[in-house]
């Protein structure tokens, strides 16, 4: 779900029962259940052993309420491409990338230049290891939206330092070539400045 949204997320609905109105009070209970997820996200960094194993449960529960929420939401407003980008990002946390890349897919072909899907796609790329996908995306985010393109580098760099400890099916040479890439693209994007920009 992409809270970060300057302008992203669809206006308050009325208690006008049309399904577009029904779509975006299905969205905004979803936001809901997000930002509960996120509250026990913080909890569980901060936990250990089971204190921590109970709160990564709870994250869970809340994305599954919030991937329930948002399909609800895309049956009644198909258009509705916050909805289908908010999909991706709760089916991504709760580990199903491939579904997740159908919903960003969906998003984009609502609205191609919509950049929280973009980024949120490179993301289920990393999770996939698809490199070379997740390189594509951050090159255009960098063209087009620097704050999406700042945060998508973070969890490149993220995902170097988990690859490191746990390689997970990316072999060695796979690995010293990205992480090469990323070092020389953070570089690159600290020499240009700062980046500006929102999303949800």
């Amino acid at each position: 779900l992409a809270a970060r949204a300057a302008g992203g997320a669809p206006p308050s609905s009325s208690t006008t029962a049309d399904p577009k109105s029904m779509a975006r009070d299905s969205y905004n209970r979803a936001l809901k259940y997000r930002d509960k997820a996120w509250e026990y996200e913080a909890k569980a960094a901060a936990a250990e052993g089971s204190e921590r194993e109970k709160y990564e449960n709870k994250v869970a529960k809340e994305f599954r309420k919030a991937e329930a929420a948002l399909r609800e939401a895309i049956r009644n407003d198909p258009m509705l491409y916050q909805a289908h980008s908010s999909l991706c990002y709760a089916l991504r946390k709760t580990g199903d990338f491939d579904g997740s890349l159908a919903a960003y897919n969906r998003a984009l072909e609502i609205n191609p230049r919509y950049a929280e899907a973009i980024e949120y796609r490179g993301e289920a790329y990393l999770g996939l290891n698809r490199l070379e996908d997740a390189k594509e995306a951050y090159m255009e985010l960098f063209r087009t939206d620097r704050k999406r393109a700042d945060e998508l580098m973070d969890a490149m760099q993220a995902w170097v330092d988990e690859r490191r400890d746990d390689a997970n099916g990316v072999d060695a040479e796979t690995l010293a070539e990205f992480s090469g890439w990323v070092e020389e693209r953070a570089s690159l994007a600290e020499q240009a400045g700062d980046s500006s920009g929102g999303s949800w």
